[in-house]
């Protein structure tokens, strides 16, 4: 492979820096392709010439990428945001993956994470509401009244509150709008609980 083109690698760190110091959060690769005006295999290409150069360094999961001044404002981490869940994918596969929010370790406690983009009016008398970034710690238990991000006969990703009803034998979950009706289920699969909600103040 030829020599990449120094201007476009400093291209690409100004502007995953810039996005991660205005909104915390880091670009996609495709995300950066559009941003410089490069096709996505040629952008992977550049990052990867430019991870061997150390200007660039993929986190754990090989997809959010680190530059030298976002490793120094350490003990962030890079969780994946996760848009409209796309029926029958797993809820962090790769198509799934809208881009990654920089939040503190110190903040999120331990264990490892996604964020969700809350949709609709569901969950409003908890304090989510459309639109709010809600952190979900990845977990396949829960403890019930724990906020949840359940599964629902493997395609449909719901968030809502847990309970078991014992007298049904079915699992309740639970809308927090006075408009909304209890769902039943035999099963579910649960993906994780709900630690923090992040969003605008008006």
């Amino acid at each position: 492979m030829r020599s990449k083109n120094q201007e476009i690698m400093n291209e690409i760190v100004s502007y995953i820096n810039d996005s991660f110091l205005n909104s915390y959060i880091v670009p996609s690769v495709q995300e950066i392709s559009d941003r410089i005006g490069l096709s996505k295999g040629t952008t992977s290409k550049y990052i990867s010439a430019m991870e061997n150069q150390g200007m660039l360094e993929r986190t754990a999961d090989r997809r959010g990428l680190l530059t030298p001044l976002i490793k120094q404002m350490s003990n962030f981490h890079l969780i994946p945001v996760v848009g409209k869940i796309a029926c029958g994918t797993p809820i962090l596969a790769e198509q799934n993956i809208d881009s990654y929010m920089s939040i503190s370790g110190n903040f999120l406690g331990a264990g490892e994470f996604f964020v969700l983009v809350a949709q609709g009016d569901s969950m409003i008398n908890a304090g989510i509401d459309d639109g709010d970034y809600v952190v979900i710690r990845k977990q396949n238990t829960a403890n019930e009244g724990q906020i949840v991000v359940a599964l629902i006969d493997g395609e449909e990703a719901t968030l809502k509150r847990f309970y078991i009803d014992k007298r049904k034998r079915k699992v309740r979950l639970h809308p927090e709008n006075d408009n909304l009706k209890d769902m039943y289920y035999d099963t579910i699969d649960i993906q994780g609980i709900v630690v923090k909600v992040i969003k605008d103040v008006e």
